[in-house]
């Protein structure tokens, strides 16, 4: 290769790879696996050393991770947040034995970890206390989400066993396990939003969300790993992890200490075997030098430590046959493409269908073509995918797969909407799927949850036309001699089913706004428009202005409402359950004002404060007149900041002449 042709391959692929960082970093959303990932670095780290002269000090083989996000303040590491060099195979790893032996002799040990694919986190503690929680960012400065992570009830905000030192940073992996991402995808595709790809992704967007409340519902976990203090307390870092146990800490129960090379491959083949029967996803395996003199005798390149290294598995991959493709409708309409394929074993199970996600997939990504053979991977997703096509076994006569253009149900010409990768149905109130989906849901746990009515039961009442629309669940006692005929259903299991019914009629505003579906509008939305609105009717006749004034009410969400409540067969529905007596007005008790000082006035609350929770401080504003918005505009009155507020809020905040005030500041203008 000449200097000019290597020149102009290094430039590609550093700009390849820090976009790649950027997606996976900052946005949280991958676009390459990492096992490629490491190859094009491979290329670009043998072609920086062959031409020195090119090599940029902004080059990713000179940084660890992605640029930090502008929500949270940023905090510079205290010891730099370092990333592992990495291996896929044996040879590599036994060269970096020989590279240790060659450096410390024989006599040493190794710790074996297993590499959880999460979110890596920094936590600092003070006299027992956890003061601050920092993200890995680009391994130099990271992301201060202290407030969300004192959410993840596995990490302890003060130790209670002694033995610890006056202050340490203690670091590990923020992750969810994989039934609670199923279960959180699930419910978000109820609700008409997009999922995520992997527990990875879930876990880290939910570490970076700005409303911690929103963070303590989602049940992420932390395994901690490294100890780090000013003086060494331990000899090893083994011992040092049965400290950091005692101490309170999670620690995972699987790392193993082992006396030479060959029990370190014992351990990586085990758990290659073994770790689609974990309740979370490993990647790798990490292997650590045990003694921390030995450690700091082996030191550490720009970027990764000499004594540790990282053991990815390849994701489980299979070839196989693709049979068809198939659709599924959902509640909301969203139409989902799913593919059908020559059953074939992968990572322990038979694998049948895999995602096809969205009509971009089959036609730009993956250029599917009728009987392609295709490799399928199960590695960080849940559900098998497609991850490429082998072209070599293609029949050139193949026509290529098209996109259905009408529901696969009701044959009503599918919409997609600008910036939105997902046909959707709009027969809403027509197409089978959704008209039984939306019953479903509405007698959920989270909307009505009407006791002795299940799904099975909705499939059934609605294939015997008993019920059409939510409101004929409420017309069920009407039908109870005819449902006895049916044979299913005995008289205790009907009466049961009724008495749901008729107590459900007790259940507040915004369990029923969430139960009606309304596309992008979950349970916390649902909530928030309750709280705003007081009323349906309220609701109804607000305009798109108006809507987005609510607390966390964007312009996505309001299109939806105006489109839903615009729908004539919608309002008939809600006027059904209005006179059937389902709660449609805030059962909130009206707030007695203390005073009307703050009369007019809108303002942002934003930061920590030592004093005051930020509740509080919503409380006294709300108590004298004030209201509580949710984005800061021209038309903001005041913005209450404490410590730790988020960057781009200050600076469009300062952009617009808001008036910038202290919760000291607040309580002044109430006296």
């Amino acid at each position: 290769m000449s200097p000019a042709e290597a020149k102009k391959r290094i430039e590609s692929l550093s700009s390849e790879l820090k976009q790649h960082n950027y997606n996976y970093f900052v946005l949280a959303m991958p676009t390459i696996s990492d096992f490629d990932f490491d190859k094009k670095l491979e290329e670009l780290n043998a072609l920086e050393k062959q031409f020195p002269e090119y090599v940029d000090s902004d080059s990713p083989t000179q940084k660890v991770g992605g640029d930090i996000t502008k929500e949270f303040v940023t905090v510079k590491h205290r010891w730099p947040m370092l990333s592992l060099g990495n291996t896929y195979n044996e040879q590599e790893l036994l060269d970096f034995d020989q590279r240790i032996r060659k450096a410390i002799g024989d006599n040493f040990e190794y710790v074996c970890e297993l590499k959880f694919d999460g979110l890596s986190i920094s936590l600092t503690y003070e006299d027992g206390k956890m003061v601050r929680a920092v993200t890995r960012g680009d391994g130099i400065q990271g992301d201060d989400v202290t407030t969300n992570v004192r959410t993840i009830n596995t990490i302890p905000k003060r130790l209670h066993n002694g033995g610890y030192p006056d202050e340490f940073e203690i670091r590990g992996e923020v992750f969810m396990h994989l039934k609670a991402f199923e279960r959180l995808n699930a419910e978000r595709l109820e609700n008409g939003e997009l999922t995520y790809a992997n527990p990875r992704n879930f876990a880290s967007g939910t570490l970076k969300m700005q409303d911690s409340s929103e963070v303590a519902k989602r049940p992420l976990d932390c395994f901690l790993y490294f100890l780090y203090t000013d003086k060494l307390l331990f000899k090893t870092h083994w011992e040092s992890l049965q400290a950091v146990k005692s101490w309170g800490f999670h620690i995972n129960e699987h790392s193993r200490l082992c006396s030479n090379i060959d029990e370190v491959f014992t351990f990586i083949n085990y758990w290659d075997k073994n770790r689609f029967g974990l309740s979370y996803d490993i990647d790798g395996i990490v292997i650590k030098v045990n003694n921390y003199a030995q450690q700091q005798e082996l030191g550490f390149t720009a970027k990764s430590p000499r004594w540790a290294i990282a053991y990815k598995y390849k994701a489980a991959q299979a070839e196989t046959e693709l049979l068809s493709v198939s659709y599924q409708v959902g509640r909301t309409g969203a139409v989902t493409p799913v593919a059908n394929l020559k059953p074939v074993l992968l990572a322990g199970t038979t694998v049948k269908r895999a995602t096809l996600h969205n009509a971009d997939e089959i036609e730009k990504r993956l250029k599917l073509h009728e009987g392609d053979w295709v490799y399928v991977e199960k590695g960080g997703e849940i559900i098998p995918k497609i991850i490429s096509v082998n072209l070599d076994k293609r029949n050139p006569l193949a026509p290529a797969i098209q996109y259905i253009k009408n529901c696969p149900v009701c044959n009503t010409p599918l919409e997609r909407k600008e910036g939105e990768a997902v046909f959707y149905c709009p027969n809403d109130e027509g197409c089978p799927p959704q008209i039984v989906g939306k019953m479903q849901h509405f007698i959920g746990r989270k909307a009505m949850n009407i006791d002795g009515l299940g799904d099975e039961t909705i499939e059934t009442l609605y294939q015997k036309g008993f019920i059409c629309h939510i409101s004929d669940i409420y017309n069920l006692h009407l039908h109870s001699e005819e449902l006895k005929q049916l044979g299913r259903f005995g008289e205790k299991s009907i009466n049961n089913m009724l008495d749901g019914i008729e107590k459900s009629k007790q259940m507040p505003f915004e369990k029923v706004l969430f139960g009606l579906g309304i596309r992008y509008v979950g349970e916390t939305v649902a909530k928030k428009l309750v709280a705003h609105f007081k009323t349906i009717d309220n609701l109804a006749s607000a305009s798109f202005e108006e809507l987005i004034v609510a607390e966390e009410i964007g312009e996505r969400i309001a299109h939806s409402l105006i489109t839903y409540f615009s729908g004539e067969k919608h309002k008939e529905e809600i006027e059904k359950l209005k006179a059937q007596g389902l709660q449609f007005i805030s059962d909130e008790k009206e707030i007695i004002l203390d005073s009307e000082k703050l009369s007019g006035k809108t303002f942002i609350i934003s930061g920590v404060f030592e004093n005051y929770s930020r509740d509080e401080l919503k409380d006294i504003i709300e108590q004298n007149g004030g209201k509580i918005v949710s984005s800061i505009s021209a038309k903001l009155n005041y913005l209450v900041a404490g410590d730790n507020m988020g960057p781009a809020k200050l600076e469009k905040a300062q952009k617009l002449n808001i008036p910038i005030i202290s919760d000291a500041e607040l309580l002044g203008m109430i006296g």
